[in-house]
């Protein structure tokens, strides 16, 4: 599928990755800043995802708006993300009309305007954003069970930050974060589809050689270990349904444990796709925890979820209750299938069947171009593209001690975070957990 990869570094720092994919005339390019909301300061929460909404409000060459109409007709298509632990632009064009993408973004690197009409303007629909996700039972259950995860690390705080910073950090505060990241030694350039990777890099050099490495700030970031001992949060608010959340410490994507993770996941609640772009998904009733929660009609779903990020993050499982049925009778049946795995009952055809679905899920995760692009920086911001090159064979590796000792190890009943959202009565609605709602 890809006739050739470059991986280097140019002299100001900026890492470029090309890989040649000649099956269609089409190419996306990614770059990715090494800035997330790990890289905030209480008081400063959801700045890097307000710096992402700013970086569209234009440059002098290319002012806010413009590029919109110029992408579309060009019958391409762009959007941006920001996680803990990096912020991504990208751009999915016909071949020979990237080189609009490329320059805006050398662009923007380095010129934004942070206007104040915008910033302001901007802030108003970063807090419309944060309340509307306050009116979702799991975004508030979620945020809830983060604090209580974390005692100290940035990645206890939500992605788009708490309502009281967002109200008062400032225009200086926000091209302060842009000048302070935004750099090319803080950056990877990632671009795949059909070129010839050699002239593409010299294109690189001449469009970036002129943009200065900087000094990035070096905060010193504290991973968290195990969860010491158990806790649980419960919130109420309007609706109908129960839902059941329970979060044990992950290891990071670095860490080989990390795929006996993918495999215990797999056994218990179904695969689950690494891919936050798209990467299609496998139904979940080959695990156990189908059969057991969803075929006995103790719950009407279920999930799991992890992810790679560069320090030690959560293993999630998330119910949503059957209202006939108890909480404890989904937490024990939980408790029952983890206890089964810890006790070495796994059969070799359930392992097997677990990895196939595992890796099924991850090649439907690189199945076109721009999800090769994806990969290329994505796996740069927690390891190095070399993980993404190894991941089917580390998978192949986790054999059922593995998973054994994993669930021993991180799956204690004294290692988690119990979380519980209830429906409330419209008489007690109306306040619920410190926010303000209306009967529904």
């Amino acid at each position: 599928m890809a006739e050739k990869f470059i991986k280097t570094v140019l002299d100001n720092g900026l890492k470029v990755m090309l890989k040649e994919i000649h099956s269609a005339p089409i190419i996306t390019h990614w770059i990715w800043y090494r800035v997330g909301s790990r890289n905030e300061v209480p008081g400063l929460t959801g700045i890097s995802h307000w710096v992402e909404h700013m970086q569209f409000k234009g440059t002098s060459k290319y002012p806010a708006g413009v590029l919109d109409k110029e992408i579309s007709r060009d019958g391409g298509y762009w959007n941006a993300f920001t996680f803990f632990d990096w912020t991504a632009f990208f751009s999915t064009m016909p071949a020979d009309k990237i080189w609009l993408p490329i320059d805006l973004e050398a662009d923007r690197m380095q010129n934004s305007l942070y206007l104040k009409e915008e910033v302001d303007s901007e802030r108003t629909v970063i807090i419309s954003e944060r309340e509307g996700s306050e009116n979702e039972p799991m975004f508030r259950l979620e945020e809830k069970l983060a604090k209580a995860a974390f005692t100290s690390h940035p990645y206890g705080v939500e992605v788009i930050g708490e309502k009281a910073d967002l109200l008062r950090i400032s225009q200086d505060d926000l091209y302060r974060h842009y000048r302070s990241y935004y750099a090319p030694n803080n950056a990877v350039l990632a671009m795949a589809g059909d070129f010839d990777a050699e002239q593409m890099l010299d294109h690189l050099n001449k469009v970036y050689q002129n943009i200065p490495a900087r000094e990035i700030p070096d905060r010193l970031i504290e991973p968290e270990g195990l969860i010491q001992e158990e806790k649980s949060v419960e919130i109420s608010g309007p609706g109908d349904v129960t839902y059941l959340n329970i979060v044990w410490r992950a290891p990071q994507g670095s860490n080989k444990d990390f795929f006996s993770l993918i495999i215990l996941d797999s056994i218990l609640t179904g695969p689950h796709s690494l891919n936050m772009f798209g990467g299609g998904s496998i139904p979940n009733k080959t695990s156990r925890l189908y059969r057991s929660l969803v075929e006995s009609q103790i719950a009407v779903a279920f999930s799991g979820d992890y992810i790679a990020s560069i320090d030690p993050f959560l293993f999630t499982i998330s119910v949503i209750m059957n209202p006939d049925h108890a909480i404890e009778e989904a937490l024990g049946v939980i408790d029952s299938e983890i206890q089964r795995i810890k006790d070495g009952d796994i059969q070799e055809s359930e392992l097997q069947r677990a990895a196939k679905q595992a890796r099924a899920l991850f090649a439907y995760g690189c199945d076109n171009i721009t999800n090769q692009g994806y990969w290329l920086g994505y796996s740069e911001m927690f390891d190095s593209y070399e993980w993404f090159e190894n991941f089917i064979p580390s998978l192949e590796k986790v054999s059922k001690e593995d998973v054994i000792r994993f669930a021993n190890q991180y799956l204690g009943k004294n290692r988690r975070v119990i979380g519980v959202y209830k429906p409330s009565s419209p008489e007690t609605s109306k306040s619920a957990g410190g926010l303000t709602y209306e009967p529904a």
